[in-house]
């Protein structure tokens, strides 16, 4: 084992050996580069010193540097890699300003960074009120497991949860010289979520820790009371354990069974959980008296089973197979229960080396090294699989139940989870913004919401949120829900929770304002894609409307997007009304090719005389390099089947190719550095080719006007890209150029 604080090596000041404590550490943790961590160690000792020297201390009192020492301690007899145990020795250092991320990504590289990161990430749950929560949030069981969720949701790389779990395992044991608020604080965290964690990832050997010592703090009668109990009874209990385990082993060996028999530490919180929730008393518990049996091959443990049941009587209802039935957290064992020696009940536990490996240390017991990479066998990559998927945590051991929960909590687990001012968890949708958390808070936060403050920062209300964020909302004092929410375009809003309430407001409002503003939503939308105004009675019945003042209503709440207006529009031109076309869309950028396949590279034509269509058996017809493509029940093909069949090859329909126009389109804004490359970028992200382009600056006023013509395949693509294009900073104005004698003015009563 690694040694612990009491043992660290120091000088005659007191201060830590750093040389003897390293000597120590890489003798009972060999690292392949203890330089490596003698920097880390040094780095961590002097950004302690200089934080003395400026006075700028922690408000606990405690070490950052001798947390750290404790943290690469207890992560070294977990097995971590070398990258996680540097980490851990600078986590406190970085998390109370001591030392910059800049400075450790510079030193040990980016994945240190990333993992002390990671962990910072985590720290936010320290911080929430776990024992109470408001009505219009949940309970205070939904908090805890929102922020169990949270928790693994910031988890993208295991060695995280073992920092952090080293941390406030550091935490929890150094609590005994804080505050009484502080030890219950820690202690309740503890119990709501760090202890499940550990379980979860199957480390029992810093589980029981955990527990143990919040249960002091926690409930300290109860816990002097369990102590005592064992306390008092210890001596005749360890006498009657050393006679078990040299019965048992005698029994074994003479059973052709190689195993390594010894009594079992009991842990008190374990047994006080035990005793209330069966209701018993303490010389009922069975597993008061405990030894495990530790052997070389599975069958051995079966083997094991049947020399125990033969020695003493075995106690019905008492008998645990998790080697045939793993427990979910992929812990393995025989657990059962006997009458032994002197007729006082006694536990057994049967399990090979490798099982007890991994029930003391969990992913980290099968953690191996490759050169610089850390590597993983098939056990630890199911653990972390199953860490990514797991959400519930269940206070007592056992399975997860029916395989429907299981797709319930895999379904759930698409969430985010974010912080409230007040330290509460609200979980929403992947991709959700500042507007729909508002609403998640209340109809009426959202109503009034104005601005937004994510992590101290004001941010536009359609900004992206990630699990761990602080989110504040800023109100107004009047609800007024403003009309561009309801444009999907601008990303306002992305749950349909949220929408329904904004458009559910708009609904109740007044009918003649409603109209007015979904009229001039219309036409200003028109005007900025340079069409008229006429094309509006032309869509009215494939939109199953009877009136362009129900248009404008549905537009105003939200129940009709301009987007299906505008393919509505594009529909009938190209269906329905060859005139209207030419004021709608421009000419094809290219002659439209039949997709089909067998053709190779030659040129592909759709023969007049049958006119095939994309529900017809097809053939073609090879002539002087190119296609013609016929209905299989063409005559001219049952001609040529009969009088020249070498000129007919098998084609295929494809997938339908859009049918794409040139737009010319204007943005006007002002100038900046880096303007162009903002606005090309949203063409690369959208896929958009870009056929040409002009820039013209107006250096008098700043200005800069870009022209520019692209390939879309229709109106509604045109508004999206103009939509996306309106989001960028310094963008004054971006619509279709306009065409002579069209969307000049649309002046309508």
């Amino acid at each position: 084992m690694v040694k612990v604080k009491d043992d660290r090596p120091r000088t005659a000041t007191g201060e830590v050996d750093v040389d003897g404590w390293l000597a120590a550490f890489c003798a009972a943790a060999p690292t392949r580069n203890p330089e490596r961590l003698r920097e880390a160690v040094l780095r961590a000792q002097q950004a302690e010193q200089d934080a003395i020297a400026a006075k700028n201390l922690w408000a606990s009192g405690i070490s950052s540097f001798e947390t750290g020492l404790d943290m690469a301690e207890i992560l070294a007899e977990l097995r971590a890699d070398e990258d996680a145990i540097i980490a851990g020795l600078l986590y406190r250092a970085v998390r109370e300003k001591k030392l910059e991320l800049e400075a450790v990504e510079s030193a040990f590289g980016p994945r240190v960074r990333g993992l002390v990161d990671g962990v910072l990430r985590m720290a936010a749950v320290s911080a929430l009120k776990l024992s109470s929560a408001p009505k219009a949030i949940g309970s205070q069981e939904t908090q805890i497991e929102n922020v169990r969720k949270m928790l693994v949701a910031l988890i993208d790389d295991v060695r995280v949860a073992l920092i952090k779990l080293a941390e406030r395992t550091c935490a929890i044991r150094s609590a005994k010289l804080a505050r009484r608020e502080r030890q219950l604080r820690v202690a309740q965290e503890i119990v709501d979520v760090y202890a499940p964690l550990a379980h979860r990832l199957g480390i029992g050997q810093l589980r029981w820790e955990l527990e143990d010592l919040a249960f002091r703090y926690l409930e300290p009668e109860a816990y002097k009371r369990v102590a005592k109990l064992l306390k008092e009874r210890r001596k005749a209990r360890e006498s009657y354990i050393k006679q078990v385990v040299a019965t048992l082993t005698d029994k074994l060996e003479s059973s052709g069974i190689h195993a390594v028999v010894s009594g079992r530490p009991k842990h008190i919180y374990s047994i006080y959980r035990k005793m209330q929730r069966k209701g018993i008393g303490f010389e009922e518990m069975y597993d008061v008296r405990a030894v495990r049996v530790l052997v070389d091959e599975l069958r051995d443990c079966y083997g094991a089973l049947g020399v125990v049941h033969s020695l003493w009587r075995h106690i019905p209802r008492e008998f645990d197979d998790y080697i045939a039935s793993p427990k979910e957290n992929g812990y393995r064992s025989i657990h059962t229960a006997v009458v032994g020696p002197e007729g006082l009940t006694l536990e057994v536990q049967i399990r090979t080396q490798e099982m007890h490996e991994e029930a003391e240390l969990g992913v980290c017991a099968h953690w191996a090294y490759k050169g610089d990479t850390l590597t993983d066998d098939s056990a630890y990559d199911r653990k972390v699989t199953w860490l990514r998927q797991v959400l519930e945590w269940q206070e007592e051991l056992g399975d997860l139940g029916s395989l429907g929960d299981s797709l319930r909590r895999e379904f759930d687990q698409e969430r985010i989870y974010l912080l409230t001012p007040e330290g509460h968890v609200v979980d929403l949708a992947p991709g959700a913004t500042p507007l729909d958390y508002a609403y998640r808070i209340h109809t009426e936060v959202g109503h009034r919401c104005r601005a937004a403050r994510v992590d101290g920062r004001i941010v536009p209300l359609n900004t992206p949120l990630e699990t761990g964020q602080k989110v504040e909302i800023l109100t107004g004092d009047q609800e007024e829900p403003a009309s561009s929410w309801l444009n999907p375009n601008l990303g306002y809003l992305t749950t349909p929770r949220a929408r329904a309430k904004v458009q559910a407001w708009f609904r109740a409002r007044d009918r003649a304002r409603n109209l007015d503003e979904g009229r001039q939503r219309v036409l200003r939308e028109l005007t900025r894609l340079s069409l008229d105004a006429r094309v509006l009675p032309r869509v009215l019945p494939r939109l199953e409307l009877d009136s362009e003042d129900a248009l404008f209503g549905a537009v105003a709440v939200g129940e009709l997007t301009m987007e299906a207006v505008l393919e509505a529009a594009q529909a009938v031109a190209e269906r329905e009304d060859e005139d209207l076309q030419l004021d709608l869309l421009p000419q094809a950028a290219e002659p439209l090719r039949p997709d089909v396949l067998g053709a190779g590279n030659r040129a592909v034509t759709l023969a007049e005389c049958c006119a095939p269509e994309g529900h017809h058996s097809i053939l073609g017809e090879v002539s002087e390099g190119a296609v013609r493509v016929h209905r299989r029940e063409c005559p001219q093909i049952l001609t040529l089947e009969r009088d020249a069949p070498g000129k007919l090859i098998k084609l295929e329909w494809g997938s339908s190719i859009p049918r794409r126009f040139p737009f010319d389109i204007e943005v006007r804004a002002y100038d900046r550095a880096g303007l162009l490359f903002d606005v090309t970028h949203v063409f690369a992200q959208e896929h958009i080719d870009v056929l040409s382009s002009t820039t013209r600056t107006d250096r008098l006023v700043s200005t800069a006007t870009i022209e520019l013509t692209v390939e879309l395949d229709g109106l509604a693509s045109l508004g999206r890209l103009l939509d996306r294009i309106t989001q960028i900073p310094n963008v004054i104005d971006a619509r279709r150029a306009p065409r002579d004698g069209v969307g000049a003015t649309l002046v309508r009563p």
